[in-house]
């Protein structure tokens, strides 16, 4: 739901404007609770909420709606963040999609919805069912966290569970079916709730043959190096076929390539644990070689093969860390190791190919956001991906699709691609609103996408692009296709930060809060503001850079600038998408 846009030569003053913008806004989310045809009144309202920062859970959310509809309720979907604690407080029967965001942390498009939860003021739900489906990576400490808090919190709040939580792991597809048809199946209904067929009503978009498990073939168009020969970098640009995939995408959205394990790194396997390539493992059809090859998650060690090298190495200061639950000191130990490493702490260490196998994660796609509008490049996709390489222990380790796509997939190969929708980080659907955006480094990907976007629907609105990196000589990457987007005026302020080039370091938030005046000028005139990248570094930074920014310019104190930036996430004008 996007906030309505009021122009900036309407015949109101700012703060009419702000009024009549939220009120606006109010009658827009009354629509989330009217019922939408005749036929629903007389069937089992059930509300979906979905927190997401990559789309999976929008997703889900989607198909639950799809099966509720043909079992005889009445969906409806809605993110977090567009739901009041006075609606949330009207909901009788509710279903809770929510991802993990980092280290235990909620996505982005429910970070407001989960602070009104938590506050003082939180209403009752004692009318209320519920059930949470959560999905998350068993690879980070704080496993679905943001589910199981959304969980206990209504529970505290008073709502009645109807269904035990599901916590999904990467392979999430199975048991959410698996939740979600559980909990139809408990839901209390007060209409008539018959099935429905799933024809009738609104069509359901039709849904991709091409996924995760299903990748399709995809011959790379492209492999081409960005970064300069002085560059510390190595950055290429990727421009993959879409041939009669018969798939889509949007500006804004994420694409998973399926990689193999390095053949250099699958033979140091074979020979530290004595085995061949054709050696039969229990439990699977596919000989050992391949299985390391193809299906299993060989350079990143997973939580249970790391507690089994403990135990069987005995090493001192592994085993402090995991005994002591130092998280800090057990990063730092595990930082530029991968499996083999850590298979190797302890000479004449023995573990079989069976156990070795037992103890792997499946191999797993890399998501990376796409940098090209479908509308620029028909039957095209591109990505910008950095190549990851690092020596450790004098052996050179590799990212695994990075340098997978860099060194082993060249023009005229083919590698498994699919689509990963991103509804939550679109340009502007109003094409007159100012647009500001920063991505330095690869963050510049969804941007080079959200400009290609704007320039082929002949968009009018503003475009404000930060960027930056190391050096401008080696680092600059797309600089022809933005100087000329610059010059041709579809680019109106470009600000540059390359950290490098100077004693003292400038970054993209020292940019901003130097051009603060103008920048919270185009946010009042609706602007929107955009952020990708790194989120344990950059993003807060720009996060704190933009709160200082709004409370100078604004003559905000601290509690003020944080309202500000709190109405511009509620309004989508504040937007994310960051890894």
């Amino acid at each position: 739901m996007n906030a309505p846009f009021i122009p900036n030569d309407a015949p109101f003053s700012e703060e009419q404007k702000s009024w009549l913008a939220g009120f606006l806004a109010g009658v827009q989310s009354r629509s989330l609770f009217d019922v939408g045809t005749s036929a629903d009144a007389d069937l089992t309202r059930l509300d979906i909420l979905y927190g997401t920062q990559t789309g999976n859970a929008e997703g889900v959310a989607e198909e639950a709606a799809a099966a509720a509809k043909a079992a005889g309720f009445a969906p409806h979907v809605a993110e977090l963040d567009d739901i009041s604690m006075e609606q949330l407080a009207q909901m009788q029967n509710l279903l809770v999609v929510i991802s993990t965001y980092g280290e235990g942390e909620m996505p982005d498009n429910a970070g407001l919805f989960w602070g009104e939860l938590t506050s003082s003021t939180a209403p009752r739900l004692e009318s209320m069912h519920f059930s949470v489906l959560a999905l998350g990576d068993t690879g980070y400490d704080e496993f679905c966290q943001a589910g199981k808090l959304m969980d206990m919190r209504l529970e505290q709040l008073g709502a009645k569970r109807v269904h035990d939580r599901v916590d999904c792991d990467i392979d999430f597809e199975e048991p959410a079916e698996q939740w979600t048809s559980g909990v139809l199946e408990v839901m209390p209904r007060t209409g008539g709730g018959e099935a429905v067929p799933q024809s009738g009503g609104e069509a359901k978009a039709k849904k991709s043959k091409w996924n995760r498990k299903n990748p399709y073939a995809s011959t790379i168009l492209e492999n081409r190096l960005l970064s300069g020969k002085g560059s510390a970098k190595e950055i290429r640009h990727f421009s993959f076929d879409l041939g009669d995939s018969e798939l889509t995408y949007e500006a804004g959205d994420a694409m998973g390539v399926m990689p193999t394990n390095d053949p250099a790194l699958v033979d140091l396997f074979l020979e530290r644990l004595g085995a061949k390539v054709d050696d039969a493992v229990e439990g699977h059809d596919l000989p050992l070689g391949e299985l390391l090859a193809k299906s299993f998650e060989i350079s990143t060690p997973s939580k249970e093969f790391i507690a089994e090298i403990e135990r069987r190495a005995g090493h001192d200061e592994l085993s402090h860390v995991l005994n002591n639950g130092d998280k800090e000191a057990l990063e730092s130990f595990l930082w530029g190791r991968d499996t083999l490493d850590l298979l190797n702490l302890e000479e004449g260490l023995d573990i079989s190919a069976n156990d070795f196998v037992g103890l792997l994660k499946p191999l797993q796609h890399r998501a990376y956001s796409i940098s090209s509008s479908p509308k620029a490049h028909p039957g095209e996709v591109h990505l910008t991906v950095a190549s990851v390489r690092w020596t450790y222990d004098n052996r050179q380790h590799k990212g695994v699709c990075s340098t997978f796509l860099a060194d082993r997939v060249k023009e005229g190969d083919q590698s498994g691609i699919f689509m990963s929708p991103n509804k939550s980080f679109r340009p502007p659907e109003n094409d007159d609103a100012p647009m500001i955006m920063v991505g330095p480094g690869t963050g510049i990907a969804p941007f080079r996408a959200f400009l290609e976007e704007r320039r082929e629907r002949g968009a009018k609105g503003k475009n404000w692009l930060f960027f930056g990196d190391q050096h401008l000589a080696h680092d600059f990457i797309y600089q022809d296709e933005i100087g000329q987007m610059s010059e041709d005026g579809l680019i109106n302020r470009l600000d540059l930060a390359f950290s490098r080039d100077q004693k003292e370091k400038i970054y993209v938030q020292t940019r901003m809060k130097e051009n603060g005046k103008a920048l919270f000028k185009w946010l009042e005139e609706g602007g929107y503001f955009y952020v990708c990248g790194d989120a344990t570094r950059m993003a807060k930074d720009v996060d704190r850079a933009l709160a200082e920014v709004i409370a100078e310019h604004g003559g905000l104190n601290d509690d003020g600038a944080q309202a500000y930036v709190d109405t511009l996430k509620r309004e989508k004008r504040y937007l994310r998408d960051v890894y």
